[in-house]
Parts: C-alpha cells; structure tokens; sequence
C-alpha cells in the first residue's frame, strides 16, 4: 500500500492451497508470503509446486520473516523471487516488487 498498490491480504494461517487460490481469483501480479512460525521450508514448496500446476510461472513470490540465512538459497532455487528478514525496509520491498514486475528482475 506504501508504494500506491492495492494489496489483498488474506489473513493468517493460510495454507499453500488457500493462498494460490486466492491468487487465481484475484488475478495477482505478485504473491508475498508473510512466515513467522519458521514453516517456510514446509509452505514454499507446495506454493510453488501449486503454482507450477496452474501456470503461474509469471507470478512472483516473495517471502518475508524470521528466515535463517541458511535457508535463503534454498527458498530461491525452488522459485521464491525474494526472500526478506527482519530490518528489511519498505523501500527495498518496493523495490524488489517493482524489479519483478515491470521488468522480470527482483532485487533480493
């Protein structure tokens, strides 16, 4: 919203199936994934392959939260476009959204 967006939030405690199909019937552009809990390693994967099975590869994700550098590189080779930690400004978000969308490149 901070960038003239509009943003759908769906709530918390969505599961991978929720929030592709939320995407599907919003027509998004992008996806962010807010992950507190730690399950980001559990939920990245059945996005993605979600997303795969509905021809969404034109579909950034982002995931934001508490996300062990370890598992960064992880996140990105299974298609994650992003990945933002704690301290991330909103300025760098916009950015990377930005870079994603108007160009097909993200800033991470």
């Amino acid at each position: 919203r901070d960038a003239g967006k509009e943003v759908i939030y769906t709530g918390l405690r969505q599961t991978p199936e929720m929030i592709v199909e939320s995407a599907l019937d919003e027509y998004v552009d992008v996806i962010g994934h807010s992950n507190l809990s730690g399950a980001h390693m559990a939920l990245a994967p059945r996005i993605t392959e979600l997303m795969a099975q509905h021809e969404m590869s034109d579909v950034p994700i982002f995931i934001g939260g508490i996300i062990p550098n370890d598992d960064v590189l992880a996140l990105l080779e299974l298609g994650i476009t992003g990945v933002f930690g704690p301290g991330t400004s909103t300025e760098q978000i916009i950015a990377a959204i930005r870079g994603a969308v108007l160009d097909g490149s993200a800033a991470i």
